[in-house]
């Protein structure tokens, strides 16, 4: 098939939007979609392609910690970023279109999801120590966001797992299926936990009087969407354990 009959499928093999932040479903999908359709044509697994999102991803986050602070590094570090999420989002949209999920594609995927949750937060955090005049105090604020995105993450992905385990042990009793809107008003409520924003967040490193007080106010309100998902989730699994 070309390339332009690849994405009219592809339109028919989107995941829901429920709970998508506005980045995500707004920008990211629809970037994705002509990569996972170029990825389908040129015969690439999946797998590949998380690859290659890696690839992009890491170069990005390398080049925050490594290349000196200018406006051309920032647009190259932020095309970087978002090239790789788009390939991430690509990965699944060609697992979807092909029928070719597996366990270790799924898995290949969390552990580069996971690497890039904290290390973008560490490259950050060696740039700031090049910043001229920056207290070293504020040093805490992307060690923090990193450990708040390795919660989020870990908290995420643990709880659908504990779901799908309890569902194959107590078939009888059915497991709500996760919360979150679909709508716009929801979509923008969300948008400070979406990895996308960051990746955008990026253009303004070469000035750091308006980086980092935006990414400070950021991580201050990853922290609070955290606190709101952990409870939601633990609600969720004691009426489960409940119900059991």
């Amino acid at each position: 098939m070309s390339i332009n009959e690849t994405m009219t499928q592809l339109r028919s093999a989107q995941k829901s939007s429920r709970g998508a932040a506005a980045y995500s479903r707004f920008v990211n999908r629809p970037l994705g979609r002509p990569l996972a359709a170029t990825a389908a044509v040129l015969g690439m697994t999946p797998s590949q392609v998380t690859a290659v999102s890696a690839v992009a991803t890491f170069a990005g986050i390398a080049a925050i910690a490594l290349l000196p602070s200018s406006l051309l590094a920032s647009v190259l570090i932020t095309g970087l970023l978002v090239l790789g999420y788009a390939l991430d989002s690509a990965d699944g949209q060609l697992a979807r279109l092909t029928g070719s999920f597996s366990l270790s594609g799924e898995w290949l995927d969390h552990v580069f999801d996971a690497a890039k949750a904290v290390s973008i937060h560490l490259a950050v955090l060696v740039a700031w120590t090049r910043i001229p005049g920056l207290d070293p105090l504020l040093l805490v604020v992307p060690g923090a966001f990193a450990v708040v995105a390795s919660v989020f993450f870990f908290g995420m992905i643990a709880v659908d797992l504990l779901r799908r385990l309890h569902r194959q042990q107590h078939p009888e009793i059915p497991v709500e299926e996760r919360r979150g809107g679909t709508s716009l008003a929801y979509s923008l409520l969300v948008i400070p936990g979406d990895y996308g924003l960051l990746c955008i967040l990026f253009l303004l490193l070469w000035v750091p009087a308006l980086f980092v007080p935006i990414y400070a106010l950021l991580a201050a309100a990853n922290a609070l969407l955290l606190l709101a998902a952990a409870s939601r989730w633990h609600r969720a699994l004691r009426a489960l354990d409940d119900a059991a």
